[in-house]
């Protein structure tokens, strides 16, 4: 029995969501490679992730990827102030 995992996070940075997408959507596209599918959507200033995989592990592991990379964002926005006004 093969068993798959899936991961959904739901992160609101109020204005500056859309910066933290254009940042790491690009870092969520699928390669056969790898072991983990992870989509990133925008909607209404709330950015939605997904990760699949049959692996826990690697669930685990881009999930903590993710969090760091969103966090990495905000808190450059923060600190220079730089971000797309809505």
């Amino acid at each position: 029995m093969t068993l798959n995992f899936n991961v959904h996070v739901i992160y609101d940075a109020l204005d500056k969501t859309k910066a933290i997408f254009d940042s790491i959507s690009t870092d969520s596209k699928f390669y056969p490679e790898q072991e983990t599918k992870t989509k990133i959507t925008i909607g209404n200033h709330i950015l939605l992730a997904n990760i699949d995989s049959s692996h826990i592990q690697h669930v685990r592991a881009n999930l903590n990827t993710l969090l760091r990379l969103m966090q990495a964002c905000f808190d450059s926005l923060e600190s220079i102030k730089i971000y797309e006004k809505s």
